[in-house]
């Protein structure tokens, strides 16, 4: 196993950064690493199926993260795509390509639709990595593209049932009826958002107030493996499972830290695949006839490419959106493996059929990384074409970020809201958390100095981000890495003193307050007014600190040293007026 994990790593850290620095992108590359190290070629590393079983676990990783970014009521909106362009695509698209199947080889019709509806499903462990590199999940072309693919995956019940009800199989007689697997899938859906909501939500509350990061990761990756068992034991999708559990938990103060535990999983497991993927080419099916099987891809891509442009068209998308759709969803998909081998099991194809197409889905996806570079101004355009259309900033918008969500940060956080810029708001604390929650306010839990959680918070497209934390936490270095990171982003800064505005000199930040400055000389203010101070002595005590004060921290951050510049401190009075 060491031997295997230490040849695959390798092979495909070589080959995706070659591919990444041609610009193809890094499916192709862990596909091409694949076919190089498995059995048709050098035959270094076996058994692909077995990984291809494990590497499957990143896709249901991808779904429980897509969920994770779509509440039950943002989802519902999305109705209308989901029920209107996914049944439409799928319906249209698995019969058209059926037919090409029927019309251009020798197999029977029922081969033929057994075949042809797998086809018609895309590549979610492709197209959703594309779009959320991009930023284009959460645009209306993104969630479009994403609601085709959520019905794609609702419809492997069906598909199979249609399966086996075509089966030659004796054994298959007595499997569960359609309507049972129904009834399943609807009861597993009332299960998962049940525990979701009375399970898992308390059970991170706990982990939240014990303060135990592993165990956040451990109970993260539960979760997601927990919904993904159930769905297989009633044999339903496993990643279906896993969307439903993230969308439980999408609403929850917990988004943001399950985002960040979760994604270098989903990103290690979603590279096996592909390059399992890559193994799993028959390159000797593709050898006896190549001309078949690329003019099988050929036929899949231009079929389903002009399918969804047209129904794309009919929802009212606009010819270079509903283009730049069908291209993206052109190729093949994961499933499709899966379902060839429920054919297969059914003897409705035989084994070589299933290499033979097995083979077409992959170089299906292998042409995606070229299509998109072809396409990329038609894209571009397709995306600035009506921006009217594009959805407004969301309650946990990107435009600032605030870390740490006590007295002082609720007064930044306030302020922003006042002035309509959208803001996303993070905390470790569970107790305030759950207070802010009954003001209506949505506070996300995570540790607000990890890079990979401000990430997940929407750091990469913020304008602000503000560190507003208890304490002396925020350092030189993490100034720095934050700034690195995301260099579009002002940062702000609370000070705990003067020592801090000190040690963050000459860093990336655009302002550094300290905490209790102004309260202080507010303070001080009142008093003397209630002392009988005129206005103006009031304004000459206030000029004369400030000024001391701004001299006195000039030569200390100059100097580096907090005991400098002793005698700019006011020790005695200043000839009290009379």
């Amino acid at each position: 196993m060491l031997r295997d994990g230490f040849l695959l790593l390798g092979f495909a850290l070589a080959f995706v950064l070659i591919f990444r620095r041609l610009g193809l992108g890094a499916t192709l590359g862990y596909l091409v690493a694949g076919a190089v190290v498995g059995p048709q070629l050098l035959g270094l590393v076996g058994d692909a199926e077995e990984k291809l079983g494990i590497a499957e676990l990143g896709i249901t990783l991808l779904l429980f993260l897509v969920g994770l970014e779509l509440n039950p009521s943002r989802l519902w909106k999305m109705k209308r795509d989901i029920l209107g362009l996914g049944l439409l695509q799928v319906t249209a698209c698995g019969l058209a390509v059926a037919g090409m199947i029927l019309l251009t080889t020798d197999f029977s019709w029922e081969a033929a639709l057994a075949l042809g509806l797998p086809l018609a499903l895309s590549s979610t462990a492709q197209v959703l990595p594309m779009l959320q590199s991009s930023g284009r999940l959460r645009t209306p072309f993104g969630e479009r593209a994403f609601a085709i693919l959520l019905f794609q995956d609702l419809s492997i019940i069906p598909m199979i049932t249609i399966i086996t009800a075509m089966s030659r199989n004796p054994a298959d007689a007595g499997g569960p009826p359609g309507w049972l697997m129904v009834l399943y899938t609807l009861g597993a859906i009332g299960g998962l958002i049940a525990a979701g909501r009375y399970l898992i939500r308390p059970l991170f509350r706990l982990i939240g107030n014990l303060g135990e990061r592993e165990m956040f990761v451990v109970a993260a990756l539960f979760t997601v493996m927990a919904s993904a068992a159930v769905m297989e034991l009633l044999g339903l999708s496993t990643a279906l499972g896993a969307f439903v559990a993230g969308v439980m938990l999408a609403d929850s103060p917990y988004r943001h830290e399950l985002e960040a535990d979760v994604e270098p999983f989903r990103s290690i497991l979603l590279g096996l695949f592909f390059l399992a993927v890559g193994m799993m080419l028959n390159l000797a099916a593709i050898a006896e006839r190549p001309l078949f099987v690329a003019g099988m891809a050929l036929g899949l891509i231009a079929v389903k490419a002009a399918i969804i442009f047209g129904i794309g068209r009919l929802f009212g998308m606009p010819w270079r959106g509903a283009l730049a759709l069908g291209l993206l969803l052109s190729q093949g998909g994961e499933f499709g493996f899966v379902m060839f081998t429920q054919a297969q099991r059914a003897l409705l194809i035989a084994p070589e059929a299933a290499s033979l197409f097995g083979a077409v889905v992959t170089l299906s996806m292998a042409t995606t990384p070229f299509l998109m570079m072809a396409t990329a101004g038609i894209r571009r355009e397709a995306e600035n074409a009506s921006p009217g259309e594009r959805e407004g900033p969301q309650p946990d918008g990107s435009n600032a970020v605030v870390v740490g969500f006590g007295r002082f940060g609720q007064g930044v956080t306030q302020m922003l809201l006042a002035s309509n810029i959208p803001v996303t708001m993070v905390d470790t604390d569970i107790e305030m958390i759950d207070v802010a929650a009954t003001f209506g306010a949505k506070v996300y839990f995570g540790d607000g100095t990890r890079l990979d959680l401000l990430r997940q918070a929407g750091a990469a497209e913020a304008e602000m981000i503000f560190f507003c934390m208890d304490g002396d936490q925020v350092t030189t270095d993490l100034v720095e890495a934050v700034h690195e990171a995301f260099p579009r982003a002002s940062i702000y800064v609370r000070a705990y003193d003067r020592r801090a505005l000190i040690r963050l000199r000459g860093t990336p930040v655009s302002a550094v307050v300290r905490e209790v400055m102004e309260s202080a000389v507010k303070m001080a203010r009142v008093a003397l007014a209630d002392a009988g101070l005129s206005a103006e002595d009031i304004a000459r005590a206030e000029d004369m600190f400030r000024a001391n004060d701004r001299e006195r921290l000039k030569l200390q951050i100059e100097a580096g040293d907090v005991r400098v510049a002793r005698d700019r401190i006011i020790t005695e009075p200043q000839g009290r007026p009379t």
